[in-house]
């Protein structure tokens, strides 16, 4: 039954993995953004975030493999790369929620900044718009925490269970 369960549970991280590539190569590939985000104005940190989303996309389709595969044969080293794989994507995670929160200000005022620009440029000086576009950015904002939150409890989640399988392989 353990096994089901980390077996759903890893399948899921494979479909959310792909996901996350897909946006990222989306949002790389894409005309129209690379557009706006490869103008003049635009803050340079976006192409960042898109390689990041990139990397840690593939990154988590190929911990889902390692933990789908170990699931599977019932390999303890399979299992244990994806313990591996899942404490150190953990920690990334961690390192990189610690940077956006100590450099939020910036981060958001780069962001507000080049949208105002943008705004002026398209439509002139139209404070609506300007605004409504600083209320998208922290509804947004929060809405990646919220997400980022929700992976590293699934994390913590899926380090216990693969804590708990092998703890019951050792007692059979």
């Amino acid at each position: 039954m353990m096994m089901v369960m980390i077996l759903m549970m890893v399948k899921m991280m494979v479909v959310m993995g792909s996901l996350v590539l897909a946006v990222g190569l989306w949002l790389r590939l894409e005309q129209d953004t690379v557009a706006l985000l490869g103008s003049d104005g635009a803050p340079e940190n976006f192409f960042i975030g898109v390689y990041i989303l990139i990397v840690a996309g593939g990154l988590v389709m190929l911990v889902g493999f390692f933990g789908c595969c170990g699931a599977v044969r019932e390999s303890q080293c399979l299992l244990g790369s994806f313990f591996a794989c899942l404490l150190i994507i953990f920690g990334a995670e961690v390192a990189a929620g610690v940077f956006g929160f100590l450099n939020k200000e910036k981060i958001i005022q780069d962001i507000q900044t080049f949208y105002s620009e943008s705004a002026k440029d398209a439509n002139g000086n139209n404070t609506l718009i300007v605004s409504s576009y600083h209320r998208v950015v922290i509804r947004i904002t929060k809405t990646l925490l919220f997400i980022i939150y929700s992976q590293i409890i699934g994390m913590i989640f899926s380090m216990v269970l693969c804590c708990a399988v092998r703890n019951s392989r050792e007692v059979i």
